[in-house]
């Protein structure tokens, strides 16, 4: 006799009528899992932010459309003038001025803020670890003095009796500069702002740039010398490509920093001597202030904004345009 096996089939598990297995736990929406408390959490410092950021700024696009001087800010009964403010200010003469002071002055800091920070990048990189740590550390603390003490400190270092670079120069055989008065001349001034301004800003520059210079792989630099590559080639073919999106970045921040270097300039000239470190922030608060044209000087702000915002534009523009390459 043969022994014949029987193979069952095994039958599906009947489901009890009334009982529906539960949904997975993946399928589940995230929001179901803390409800509303995590924006509960977080809306106190958003309406913050909101209050502290927007409700500034709305007021003073608001102003700019009113007739708002000094019997407005105490009475706070202001006339709805449109446009005539911006009118006002785009046909004065010395706006336009203001404007491309600005610009001279953005430009010619930024150019020597990112050229002087990338050589102190490169620099950091190729010491030691005791000189690196000594410069990275001088470095942070040059950036964390205030920016009104710092001022200061150079207005004692350019005081036309007390001041170091007038008893410097005249000990150097420089007789002329004896008692200078640097800020009675125009471009003194300007130049000591310009300086002023790199100072401060090239520590975080620097040490932003050396961060990214850390992420370039060494064996592309290798590469490169292998080929026959001089220094020159390597920083402009191999390292400057690999650090662009840092370095795009850092010029935006430093333009926008620039832009609105309003604390030194007031501090150190309010301005003058004349109009000669005038810029867009400061021509704000001196008509504002001075001729009481708190509707002009917040038409200036205005445009301060939206020249700075363009900035912004270009920066993400290309920042996209690099992401989608990638």
């Amino acid at each position: 006799m043969s022994a014949v096996r029987e193979h069952t089939v095994p039958r599906p598990a009947r489901r009890r009528p009334g009982r529906t297995p539960p949904p997975p736990a993946a399928g589940r929406a995230c929001g179901d899992r803390g409800g509303p408390w995590p924006y509960l959490l977080v809306a106190p410092a958003v309406l913050g932010m909101l209050y502290l950021l927007l409700y500034p700024l709305a007021r003073a696009v608001l102003i700019s459309f009113q007739d708002f001087r000094l019997r407005e800010l105490i009475s706070g009964n202001a006339r709805f003038v449109g446009f005539a403010n911006y009118r006002t200010l785009l046909t004065d003469p010395r706006f336009w001025t203001v404007v491309r002071r600005t610009f001279l002055f953005m430009a010619v800091n930024v150019v020597l803020i990112m050229a002087i920070a990338l050589l102190v990048a490169l620099m950091t990189q190729r010491l030691g670890r005791v000189w690196r740590t000594a410069v990275l550390s001088s470095l942070v603390l040059a950036w964390a003095m205030p920016v009104v003490a710092a001022t200061t400190v150079f207005q004692w270092l350019f005081h036309s009796e007390f001041g170091v670079v007038n008893w410097a120069l005249t000990s150097l055989g420089f007789d002329s500069f004896e008692r200078y008065p640097w800020f009675a001349h125009g471009t003194a001034a300007f130049a000591i702002l310009v300086t002023l301004v790199v100072w401060q800003s090239v520590p975080f520059a620097a040490i932003t740039l050396y961060s990214a210079l850390t992420t370039v792989p060494a064996e592309l630099h290798e590469a490169a010398r292998i080929d026959g590559a001089g220094a020159v080639r390597v920083l402009r073919s191999v390292t400057l490509p690999m650090i662009r999106p840092i370095v795009t970045l850092v010029w935006c921040l430093e333009v926008i920093w620039t832009f609105k270097a309003f604390v030194q300039i007031w501090v150190m000239t309010k301005g003058g001597p004349g109009d000669a470190t005038t810029i867009l922030p400061v021509y704000a608060v001196q008509t504002a202030l001075s001729s009481q044209r708190y509707d002009l000087g917040s038409a200036a702000s205005m445009v301060t904004v939206v020249l700075m915002s363009g900035v912004l534009v270009l920066y993400f523009r290309q920042m996209f345009r690099q992401e989608g390459e990638l």
